[in-house]
């Protein structure tokens, strides 16, 4: 049930993120959207991980800062796998990133932690 409603804020979020930043375009229907959401947290699940190990050193000396361009690649990377989400550069992904994390943030916190 859990990875259920982790699927549902991912979609919601990116949803959020196509309607917000001009630069990222979402298109389809609600089980599109959530095909996207299921791409991106595949990705967030097996790759970021290895991205972080690597770019660890770069973490540190931006003080964490680094992380928003993981994110934003990792945006990046599942319009590449997706062809129902489109981003126009970087700085779409990067703001994109921002508006993710901020709205999945807020939507975990009214999800119980059963």
């Amino acid at each position: 049930m859990r990875l259920i409603l982790k699927l549902l804020i991912n979609a919601a979020a990116l949803w959020v993120a196509g309607e917000v930043i001009s630069g990222i375009d979402l298109e389809g229907d609600f089980w599109t959207i959530l095909l996207v959401a299921l791409i991106f947290g595949l990705v967030n699940t097996f790759i970021k991980p290895v991205l972080r190990l690597l770019s660890f050193p770069v973490i540190i000396v931006t003080i964490g800062l680094f992380t928003l361009v993981i994110n934003a690649a990792m945006l990046g990377l599942t319009a590449a796998i997706s062809n129902a989400l489109s981003i126009e550069n970087f700085w779409s992904a990067l703001l994109g990133a921002v508006v993710i994390s901020i709205v999945s943030a807020v939507l975990s916190t009214l999800v119980p932690n059963d």
